[in-house]
């Protein structure tokens, strides 16, 4: 088999049993392995495990005798790449082999453009941006500390990434990072959910159930959409952060937990715990330390890096042989308001590959998914519930927010001047910016 592969311009190690061929991989660092199920010594399928936990990017070719097959569809659900039957046909082993060559080098080529565009962590939100560098300063600051974290944003701004980058940088890297999205489980479940539940706790609890908490054991939870989390539970969660330990649902004695907490929100925490919608004292606990992130039209300076890196990316992973964006195509992609930040990029920008078919993604496939998916947005509003006036009325919120700090802009943050530029009074004025969230210190110059 050996000179079937060197024909075709393959470099060929050879081992005559397990251990040597575990060495081989060590000394060679080899593209594709070949791995006889039936070995002296050591099996192939005690090989593959090895190497699916010392090498698991090295794609792995079973070959196995007819009456094997059983044994080689197993070692495909431990995860070779292929197997292939003896006596092996030239042809077929040479294609097999082929595809696993290529599979292997495209992911390192995927793996090396991460690394050079600091991908996994913060990658999504590389770009050179004051906002970038200062959000990478406070997860350098906080990462190694016990402060109880807080990270504020949008929808699709990167909150888990940032999470996960603290767990990353902290301590606590060799353990579990376990999130929980408050707002995906039901009601009566999040209880059972995050604290866990006895035998026999409820209808239904046939069996005793681990908690987020217990999962997370020495290492972070991440709770995304604190903001949802029903107020009874916020009253346990608080005594869970303060008392350090925890009981679970139909248990009788509280039980010490080791965990660090970092929560997420999209909503104004302080705000909704002021209209009583969210516990202050929970509030407080959480916002230790507030990593706020930006929205993408806000940070248009890293976009074009955005957009570069990630159709880059897909254009590996679709094989697709796109080498630029038009920089008509990059002035589309500015104008848009990206209400779905980072994520929703991503997603523009991988469909845009998938449909080119040129080294160069144009103008006219940017703008016309950019149409598509505002399209959608629109669709979405409408028919999630809410009535037209509903979307009207928010239409309407937002316009009345862009006018009062344009105002507010013009006169560098004088109230007074501003309620007469409104043709209207300071006191409703007053009133109208503190239901907004403005603040007239942000546009009074320095």
């Amino acid at each position: 088999m050996a000179a079937i592969f060197s024909c075709r311009g393959f470099e060929v190690s050879m081992a005559h049993d397990g251990p040597r061929g575990l060495a081989a991989v060590a000394d060679v660092d080899p593209d594709v392995v070949l791995l006889d199920l039936e070995m002296p010594g050591m099996s192939g399928e005690q090989v593959l495990r090895t190497l699916r936990l010392t090498r698991p990017e090295i794609p792995v070719v079973m070959l196995t005798a007819r009456h094997e097959l059983k044994t080689a569809i197993h070692a495909i659900q431990l995860g070779a790449f292929d197997y292939q039957t003896k006596p092996v046909d030239h042809d077929d082993i040479v294609h097999t082999v082929d595809r696993a060559a290529e599979k292997h080098a495209l992911e390192a080529e995927l793996a090396q453009l991460r690394r050079q565009t600091g991908a996994g962590g913060l990658g999504t939100l590389m770009g050179t941006s004051t906002a970038v560098a200062r959000i990478c300063e406070q997860v350098a600051t906080v990462a190694t500390t016990t402060f109880t974290v807080l990270i504020v944003g949008e929808t699709g701004t990167g909150k888990e990434l940032v999470a996960q980058a603290i767990h990353s940088e902290s301590d606590r890297r060799m353990q579990p990072f376990v999130a929980l999205d408050c707002g995906a489980i039901p009601e009566s479940l999040m209880e059972s959910e995050l604290f866990g539940h006895e035998k026999g706790a409820f209808t239904g609890a046939h069996d005793r159930k681990r908690g987020k908490f217990d999962v997370a054991a020495g290492g972070t939870v991440f709770l995304d959409e604190i903001g949802n989390l029903p107020l009874a539970l916020q009253a346990k969660l608080l005594r869970v952060i303060e008392a350090r330990e925890i009981h679970s649902v139909g248990g009788a004695e509280a039980r010490p937990i080791d965990v660090r907490f970092i929560a997420a929100t999209n909503d104004d925490l302080q705000q909704r715990a002021s209209a009583g919608l969210f516990r202050m004292d929970l509030y407080f606990r959480l916002a230790a330390y507030t990593v706020t992130l930006p929205p993408l039209r806000d940070r248009l300076a890293d976009l074009c890096a955005l957009a570069e890196r990630f159709v880059a990316e897909a254009a590996i992973e679709l094989r697709r042989p796109i080498e630029r964006i038009a920089p008509d195509a990059i002035s589309a992609l500015e104008r848009y308001p990206w209400p779905g930040n980072v994520r929703e990029l991503r997603n523009v920008m991988r469909q845009a590959v998938l449909e080119s078919r040129t080294q160069v993604l144009d103008t006219a496939t940017v703008e016309r998914l950019l149409g598509k998916v505002a399209d959608q947005a629109v669709a979405a509003r409408t028919s999630d519930g809410r009535s037209l006036k509903q979307v009207a009325d928010e239409a309407a919120h937002t316009a009345e927010r862009q006018l009062i700090c344009e105002m507010l802009r013009e006169t560098s943050g004088n109230k007074t001047q501003a309620a007469r530029l409104l043709r209207t009074d300071f006191k409703t004025l007053h009133l109208k910016m503190r239901a907004l969230g403005i603040s007239a210190r942000d546009f009074t110059r320095a």
